[in-house]
């Protein structure tokens, strides 16, 4: 499914390495994409270099798409490290989009290439798979730049990938809505049905599927 869009942290750039200076590595984690009706969640993980500040961090709603690409470059340049990971529509269906957010969030937390002291997770729930201590933090994205630099980088993954799959499947208008809720998207789901990236177990998805129609 990633259609050459990139869903994991690279190398570490030359200079990235941590400094022994530096006593306490903090991971901050968020998700994009629990809400939509189609596609994955994407999940990101992101420890910030200090000594590389990325200036107009912030949750990634408050952002224009502009902003975030600029910002998603930034961060992919300069963070210590960075991973994120793609929970397909078939395991979203399989365990609900709770459990798939805490599974991601774990996964992308034990991919990172530098192994993090503390995850910082926006929100109020705290996976317990994490492979180190974490602390969950209601508005986090908007609050502590790591978790932030998260958002950013699950949202732009993200965004991307939908603008991409909507060329293998057309008329849905995926490249628009990237899968949420709107009219366009609730029209085209009348029109042509669920495909392979609708959520079945997400109603109107499942009411159409049950029933043939939305209402």
């Amino acid at each position: 499914m990633p259609c050459g869009i990139p869903v994991a942290g690279g190398p570490l750039p030359p200079g990235a390495r941590p400094s022994p200076k530096i006593a306490r590595l903090v991971a901050g984690v968020d998700e994009a994409g629990r809400g939509p009706l189609a596609g994955p969640l994407a999940v990101a993980a992101v420890i910030l270099n200090p000594r590389r500040r990325i200036r107009g961090l912030d949750d990634s709603k408050k952002l224009t798409e502009a902003r975030r690409e600029a910002l998603y470059a930034q961060i992919v340049e300069r963070a210590l490290a960075w991973h994120v990971v793609l929970v397909e529509v078939e395991e979203i269906d399989r365990i609900n989009i709770y459990q798939a957010t805490m599974a991601g969030m774990c996964r992308a937390v034990a991919g990172l290439q530098v192994a993090a002291h503390e995850a910082w997770v926006d929100g109020n729930q705290l996976p317990k798979a994490l492979p180190c201590p974490g602390r969950a933090i209601v508005g986090g994205d908007a609050l502590e730049p790591a978790i932030s630099a998260a958002s950013i980088i699950a949202k732009v993954t993200r965004d991307r990938l939908m603008h991409a799959l909507d060329g293998h499947h057309p008329g849905y208008g995926f490249a628009n809505h990237k899968g949420y809720s709107t009219p366009e998207h609730l029209a085209a789901l009348r029109q042509l049905g669920p495909c392979p990236l609708h959520r079945r177990s997400f109603a109107p998805v499942k009411l159409l599927h049950d029933q043939g129609t939305l209402f």
